[in-house]
Formats: structure tokens, C-alpha cells, sequence
């Protein structure tokens, strides 16, 4: 039985932080996800000046299976050869399928490129509420095959492709990877996901906790109970972003929406995993028992714990000393799984 409750205490340099934020305004959905949407293009286009000279970008369309048509970037190290083949790593934001823009991940995908030296693809998979569940899941497969594709165009290497997410898009990545690796996605032979970089990820629909909560030693231990008023994100938040996805009849043997509840014998099959948890967040049971879950059944497992700081925490920045531990994991992840590290079939958690 477990208890990560230690992890989920407010820390001294966050609770600063959270005294000097602004209350909450009263807005309506459309108006949240317009303000939430434009704030973070202002951010992303802010610190754009540090990396704009040292990566190269490309917009690229992408049809889906109903004929829509995908926003998609990639970025390339202007350090690297253009004929270098390089390899990809495939990112889907975050934003509880309800935030979150092509442009808004420009500064995200451009560190990545340059400091991991990899092609980094971001997809603009659609969104709630306007669109409902699977779209998103469907968006991220069909992205993929894209991919699988392009690789030659983007000069990228088809035997090292990494797929991941940030919260939703972290989800979205989880179950790609589950359905690519199960032969589920028509993926030519000669590709293969070698690793995953998930992020505060989300990886269980909230009615199908039952079997999580179970392992768990207590249930007010639990980060649904412990962190359920968090800021950034709370339980009522999560459980809106998960309504807006309109599910009808929530099954836990649905993979594609509880990637986090994968059988033991499913498990063996998957590749490298790097885990970002935060600690004072009401996901932080679903990332941690998903490692725990890899790493017992002989994955190669990463898993990296932010003691004391919420959902999010990365948009503040220099405000928090732990936001370059989270640029790190991202960076040294994608490298780790790249390695073909070995396993210690023991689940082991990095703190920061």
C-alpha cells in the first residue's frame, strides 16, 4: 500500500509565491479559455527572444481520419547540419483539453530542440468543448502516422522517436504509445516509439479512480483527497475539463482513456518512461503509481518528484528555483530514453 502524502505539503518558496497571486475572476467558459489561451501566446512570444536565432521552424498541416486539418510545428537546432538526421521527439500540450494553442508551446518545443539537439513536432490536437472525446485521442494517432510519414522529409531518425505531453497532452502520449506498441495503429515495422516523456500527467479518468485509490494506504492519504482544493488545479477543475470531454459510460478497460490502468502483462511491453510528478497536485497519485506500475514490470523508469508545488508550477518561472529542475527532467528525459537504458525493475523517486 502506498502513501506519497509527503510529497503534497505546500513548500515554504511556493507558499510565497501563492500569497502574491491575484483572485480568481468570474468568467464564462469561453471567456476562461480566450484569456488563458492569450496569456500564454504573450508568455510563449516573450521568450521567444532568447531562442528565435537558434532554432528553425516550419508550419506543417495534417489531415485527419475526418478530413480535418491539424496545426503542427517543428523545430529544428540551427546548430545541427539541415541533412543531420536527428531524432524526434513528438509534444502535445497541456491545458485540460480545453486551453492551449500551436504558438503557446513555441518556447517549451524551442528549448527542448536546442538543449536536447532533437526535431521536436508539436501537435495542435482540437479541443473541448467544442470537440469531445475521442477527438483528441484520434487527433494524436493520426499526428503520429503523419510522422511515421515525414520522417525522411523532416530528417528525422525513424528508431528514435520519443512521444510527450504536458497534464492532457501527457495522457494523449500514454495512450499513443500503448496503441502504437500494441499494434493497434498501422505503424510501418521499420518505426518504434523508444521512449516517453510524460509531464504532471493526467492518466485516469476521474470516475474510474476505484482501483487507484485501492492502493493507496489510506484514502484521505490520497492526492484526490490531500490536494483537493490545490491551486492551479483543483478536483472540481479537473472533474469540469474531464465533463467537457462527454464520455458516455466511463469504462476503466478503456485504455485509451485510462492509460493509467494498464494491466501488468501490457505494461512489460512499453519503453523507457520519464516521469514529472508535481507533489501538491490531485494527479500526483495517478503519475507516481504509473511508474510504479512500469518499473515493477521490468520498464525502464525515470520518475521525478516536485516536492510542495502545484499543477503547473512551471509558469512562474524564475519565481520558483524548481522550474529549472523541470526543464531539466524534460531536457536530460528525452536524452535518458534516447540511451536504451537498462532496467533495475525497482521503483526509485528522484526528488526536487
Amino acid at each position: 500500500m502506498c502513501d506519497f502524502s509527503k510529497y503534497g505539503i505546500p513548500s515554504e518558496e511556493w507558499l510565497r509565491v501563492e500569497a502574491t497571486l491575484p483572485a480568481a475572476k468570474e468568467q464564462s467558459l469561453s471567456e476562461l479559455k480566450q484569456s488563458v489561451n492569450e496569456s500564454r501566446e504573450v508568455i510563449a512570444q516573450k521568450a521567444m527572444a532568447e531562442f528565435s536565432d537558434q532554432v528553425f521552424t516550419q508550419d506543417h498541416s495534417i489531415s485527419s481520419r475526418d478530413d480535418y486539418k491539424l496545426q503542427a510545428r517543428s523545430y529544428r537546432p540551427v546548430s545541427a547540419s539541415p541533412t543531420e538526421i536527428l531524432p524526434i521527439y513528438m509534444h502535445f500540450h497541456g491545458g485540460g483539453f480545453l486551453f492551449g494553442t500551436l504558438s503557446s508551446e513555441d518556447t517549451i518545443c524551442s528549448r527542448l530542440a536546442i538543449n536536447a539537439q532533437v526535431m521536436v513536432v508539436n501537435v495542435n490536437y482540437r479541443h473541448t468543448p467544442e470537440y469531445t472525446y475521442p477527438t483528441a485521442w484520434n487527433d494524436a494517432e493520426d499526428a503520429f502516422l503523419w510522422v511515421c510519414d515525414n520522417v525522411a522529409p523532416l530528417n528525422g531518425d525513424p528508431d528514435r522517436i520519443v512521444v510527450g505531453g504536458i497534464s492532457a497532452g501527457a495522457w494523449l502520449a500514454a495512450s499513443l504509445t500503448q496503441a502504437a506498441l500494441k499494434s493497434e495503429l498501422p505503424v510501418p515495422p521499420t518505426l518504434t516509439i523508444c521512449g516517453q516523456l510524460l509531464m504532471i500527467p493526467a492518466l485516469v479518468y476521474t470516475k474510474c479512480y476505484e482501483s487507484q485509490m485501492s492502493q493507496i494506504q489510506d484514502p484521505s492519504l490520497s492526492s484526490y483527497s490531500q490536494n483537493e482544493n490545490a491551486p492551479i488545479l483543483n478536483m472540481r477543475r479537473k472533474q469540469l475539463f474531464n465533463g467537457l470531454l462527454k464520455v458516455e459510460n466511463p469504462n476503466p478497460n478503456d485504455k485509451r482513456l485510462n492509460p493509467g490502468l494498464l494491466p501488468s502483462e501490457d505494461a512489460k511491453k512499453l519503453p523507457p518512461t520519464t516521469l514529472g510528478v508535481a507533489g501538491y497536485d490531485p494527479l500526483r497519485d495517478e503519475g507516481l503509481l504509473y511508474g510504479k506500475l512500469l518499473a515493477e514490470n521490468g520498464v525502464p523508469t525515470n520518475v521525478n518528484i516536485f516536492r510542495g508545488v502545484p499543477h503547473g508550477f512551471r509558469r512562474f518561472g524564475d519565481r520558483l528555483s524548481v522550474c529549472k529542475k523541470w526543464d531539466q527532467v524534460m531536457e536530460d528525459g528525452i536524452r535518458w530514453t534516447l540511451a536504451k537504458p537498462s532496467t533495475s525493475g525497482e521503483f526509485v523517486i528522484h526528488e526536487h
